[in-house]
């Protein structure tokens, strides 16, 4: 069995789901316009390459923590309808399918936590994931992150640790995204896609001679 890994945002999905929960967020008045202006900024330091995730995961979970995680859900099946399916991409859905079709094993693989993702996954029919985890007691997110977040070399990490609990190997295996922070792990597997790539990664694949697909046109 292949193993078919995915990125999830701007790979998958045509959009950012980690950003656009905070846009929704502060539409339902969660939040207020400094921390929109804040989910702006840590969004263009990721875009530049210069994200310092553990500080972006602390801000996302602040507001996060007061709020039960029942009501979470609720609110996210809103967020699903109004933010996600308009990010939905029936080419990436495609893909996926033609994966599933040969028998191969899928798994998205995304820095964005579990809460956001999970949903988002099993709209793709991928019920496999390895996302950031944040910690939860008592039905209440606490703000902090639980072990190594799934991003840039962390992925490599929390993928290594993944196989090896599976009783996997990566012969065969193929990584899909579009983030030059997804080297290390594009890197690793044994074939590396770019999808719809932003500038940066687009000139590694065109050095290493890396396949390019477009799941938007």
């Amino acid at each position: 069995m292949i193993l078919a890994i995915f990125d999830l945002d701007n790979t998958l999905l045509g959009g950012d789901s980690d950003h656009a929960w905070g846009e929704f967020m502060a539409e339902k008045g969660m939040v207020d316009e400094d921390y929109r202006r804040g989910n702006d900024r840590f969004l263009e330091a990721y875009q530049a390459g210069r994200l310092d995730v553990l500080a972006y995961l602390e801000f996302l979970a602040r507001p996060l923590s007061r709020y039960p995680l029942t009501e979470l859900q609720r609110l996210h099946q809103e967020f699903m309808q109004t933010k996600i399916r308009p990010m939905y991409l029936p080419r990436a859905k495609e893909l996926v399918d033609e994966h599933r079709a040969r028998g191969d094993r899928l798994l998205v693989m995304t820095s964005t936590i579990r809460f956001i993702t999970e949903p988002i996954c099993a709209l793709y029919g991928i019920h496999e994931l390895l996302a950031t985890e944040l910690e939860i007691q008592d039905d209440y997110f606490t703000g902090r992150v639980q072990g190594t977040p799934c991003f840039g070399p962390g992925k490599v990490l929390r993928l290594k640790q993944w196989l090896k609990d599976n009783e996997a190997t990566l012969d065969g295996s193929r990584f899909y995204s579009d983030s030059l922070t997804d080297l290390p792990l594009l890197e690793f597997v044994d074939h590396a896609v770019a999808v719809d790539p932003e500038p940066s990664l687009r000139q590694v694949a065109a050095a290493r001679d890396w396949p390019l697909i477009s799941l938007r046109n």
